[in-house]
């Protein structure tokens, strides 16, 4: 008899995106939902893709549009096309991070225009894109309904506050509890009646260093930095003294050692957790060794934790205010960039300095709206907020993951890109004598903004570096507007032979 034959080898069937729920035109949606399997790992570099017919059957829509969807797809970078024989997911091009920076080891005033002021001018009317923002700007990140529903619930309950002075100096005692239970995802057990409400975290910054500083004293803090905390200084007349920091672990300890033993330093002002702009974490021990380290030479840390929640599950989130236990971390932070943008509410824990830091609020006179604060706490004890906590930390990953491939495929070789675990921004490391400022010029004049490197430093450092924030709408024009920038970046090399060859 014969031998039976064997059925034919049957060809994997690459997986179907999911369904589409959007307001997006169609084929911006199939091409998110292919990019999400694609970053998810579901499908690999070098796996084919569905065919523009099986994706086209499977949502319903015409060939035309399957087939602008992986168009998209190639100009992020995650697809290319192989004739005859369909879509194929892109192998990732290799792009470096870069290293430890080096600020000068030396303190000195901050004299210049504030960075607040230059940043809030980034972003005109009619501009095309803009990577300069530093706060979400798209309302579809957040609930507005819910907010609306807690804000009038607020406004029904406490109406009467809206004629009377806030009389509790230190803020209303459900959002001083609101924040100690939330402060329980960072590793810290605070006590709510230590924890004073502000306008925001920015202020409750300033009020740390108002309470452990005087004019001319040195504080410490990383380099590159934020330019609010630079603005801050100035305004209080300190001295700045930036410290090595290192995109992926953040503040090199090494270098702040040397600088408390060689330096009058008499505060440290950081983020541990997602700094701005690297989107640097320390590791835990590092955290630790840090708070040890301070907490023995008696110098106070200010710790900004307004990024932390972006690592909802992950250990790193836990704050370095998780190992003091002298009170020697004075803790801020804020809802503004997770929750609701339009309630800048920060809150402080300042440790051993917290009467100084009340006593520093009630002399400003900056009591804060009660319906406000009472909204906020209604908002933070649903049980909802750590579900919205990841779905935006997968929203934004998935964005900010995008944004490096097309980085790595339209900017010049030898462009170096930040790699942070979670967050909204990229810190860029152009070739040497490629000014940040002059592209930033050149794309202003087609309508496209983002951060040069020289506002996030008191020095004349990052002349070639840029920050590029996410936080703003991300659609097909913004992903385009990213892409010239790089073309840009390349026609200013070209010109100067010598700037291409370094």
């Amino acid at each position: 008899m014969p031998e039976p034959t064997q059925p034919p080898a049957l060809r994997p069937v690459p997986p179907v995106p999911p369904p589409l729920e959007s307001d997006l035109p169609l084929y911006q949606q199939i091409a998110q939902a292919l990019a999400q399997l694609i970053h998810g790992g579901t499908l690999k570099a070098g796996q084919r893709l569905p065919s523009v017919r099986e994706t086209s059957v499977a949502h319903g829509v015409s060939i035309s549009t399957a087939l602008q969807a992986y168009r998209q797809l190639e100009e992020q970078g995650l697809a290319q096309a192989r004739p005859k024989a369909g879509y194929f997911v892109r192998r990732p091009q290799r792009i470096a991070q870069p290293g430890l920076s080096a600020p000068p080891q030396r303190s000195f005033l901050v004299e210049r225009q504030t960075r607040s002021e230059g940043f809030a001018m980034l972003h005109q009317p009619g501009d095309r894109a803009s990577f300069g923002g530093f706060a979400p700007e798209q309302s579809t990140l957040f609930d507005e309904e819910r907010l609306r529903v807690a804000i009038g619930r607020a406004s029904r309950v406490h109406r009467h506050s809206l004629t009377e002075y806030n009389k509790a100096d230190a803020g209303r005692p459900a959002l001083r509890q609101a924040v100690a239970r939330r402060a329980l995802h960072l590793g810290c057990a605070l006590d709510a009646a230590h924890i004073v409400i502000t306008a925001s975290c920015t202020q409750a910054v300033s009020l740390c260093l108002r309470a452990v500083t005087q004019p001319g004293d040195v504080v410490a803090l990383e380099s590159p930095t934020f330019f609010g905390y630079l603005d801050l200084i100035e305004s209080l007349g300190l001295r700045v003294l930036e410290i090595p920091t290192h995109p992926a672990t953040g503040l090199s300890l090494p270098a702040l050692e040397l600088a408390l033993d060689t330096q009058p330093v008499k505060a440290v002002l950081a983020a541990p957790t997602l700094s701005n702009p690297l989107g640097s974490v320390m590791p835990m021990g590092a955290k630790q060794k840090l708070v040890k380290l301070l907490a023995q030479r008696g110098v106070p840390l200010i710790e900004d934790v307004v990024f932390n929640d972006l690592l909802a599950g992950d250990e790193r989130r836990k704050a370095a205010k998780s190992f003091d236990t002298d009170g020697n971390v004075m803790v801020c932070g804020s809802f503004a960039k997770t929750l609701t943008p339009g309630i800048r509410l920060g809150w402080v824990e300042a440790g051993r300095w917290r009467d100084s830091v009340a006593s520093h609020k009630r002399l400003q006179g900056a009591a804060t709206p009660v319906v406000l604060e009472e909204a906020l706490a209604d908002l933070l004890n649903q049980g909802s907020y750590e579900a919205h906590l990841r779905r935006l930390t997968t929203y934004m990953n998935q964005r900010r993951n995008e944004a490096r491939r097309l980085i790595a495929h339209h900017f010049p070789p030898g462009t170096k890109v930040s790699n942070p675990p979670s967050g909204d921004t990229l810190w860029l490391e152009l070739a040497p004598d490629l000014s940040a400022m002059e592209l930033f010029r050149r794309c202003a004049a087609e309508g496209i903004t983002f951060g040069p490197g020289g506002f996030f430093t008191a020095t004349d450092r990052y002349r070639h570096c840029l920050r590029l924030n996410f936080s703003g709408p991300w659609t097909t024009l913004e992903m385009q507007a990213l892409a010239r920038i790089g073309e840009i970046a390349r026609q200013m090399l070209q010109e100067n032979p010598e700037k291409k060859r370094a």
